[in-house]
């Protein structure tokens, strides 16, 4: 009797649809629903009314997207769906302009733990913890989808040097150097009207 060993690839097929299949869930996934680092908490009882509005970015850890920007800020607001409008903005000195990105953010699970992810680029998203956060929502601490990524942010373009000595603390604490935290100028008054003139 002669045996057929040829592969019967009615069944082989299926695997190949179901292995391509998986591994672009998985992809996806990925671009969709960034990890909080280990050991890393996003504030809980957060209220996201409060925090939307204008901040100034006082401090960052740097990265290719705002290297060399100053007077950088982050303004965000609600959208109809829920999600968030972000809108960062900068000056590069070098070439004499403001640069401008516009983004939306939306929570990862629960609305009241500040845990986000932002995309600028279609279906990609980045986090965005919230890992320190004041009472009256005056100044803010903020950790990306890795520790390399970090915002100081604050209503005002200053910090007060205890408050700037708590958050370096909690940055620490976090396994962050405080060394690397690039903290920002303080803003001229008259730097403030050139701003406001060019957003008009």
């Amino acid at each position: 009797m002669r045996l057929n060993t040829a592969p019967r690839r009615s069944f082989v097929w299926p695997l190949i649809v179901g292995a391509t299949a998986l591994i672009a869930l998985l992809t996806l996934s990925a671009c969709t629903t960034p990890r909080t680092p280990d050991g890393i908490q996003a504030v809980s009882g957060f209220d996201v009314d409060r925090y939307t509005g204008h901040w100034h970015e006082v401090g960052r850890i740097d990265h290719s997207s705002e290297r060399g920007l100053t007077q950088t800020s982050a303004t965000y607001s609600r959208n109809a769906d829920d999600t968030m409008k972000v809108v960062n903005r900068g000056y590069d000195p070098v070439r004499k302009q403001w640069k401008e990105a516009e983004g939306t953010a939306s929570f990862v699970d629960d609305p009241t733990r500040a845990a986000l992810k932002v995309s600028f680029f279609g279906p990609f998203y980045g986090g965005y913890n919230v890992v320190a956060l004041d009472e009256n929502y005056q100044w803010a601490m903020v950790v990306g989808s890795s520790t390399d990524y970090l915002w100081i942010l604050s209503r005002t373009s200053t910090l007060p040097a205890d408050v700037r000595e708590h958050l370096l603390e909690r940055a620490q604490a976090m396994g962050i150097d405080p060394k690397r935290i690039l903290w920002a100028a303080p803003v001229s008054a008259s730097a403030q009207q050139t701003k406001r003139a060019a957003m008009t």
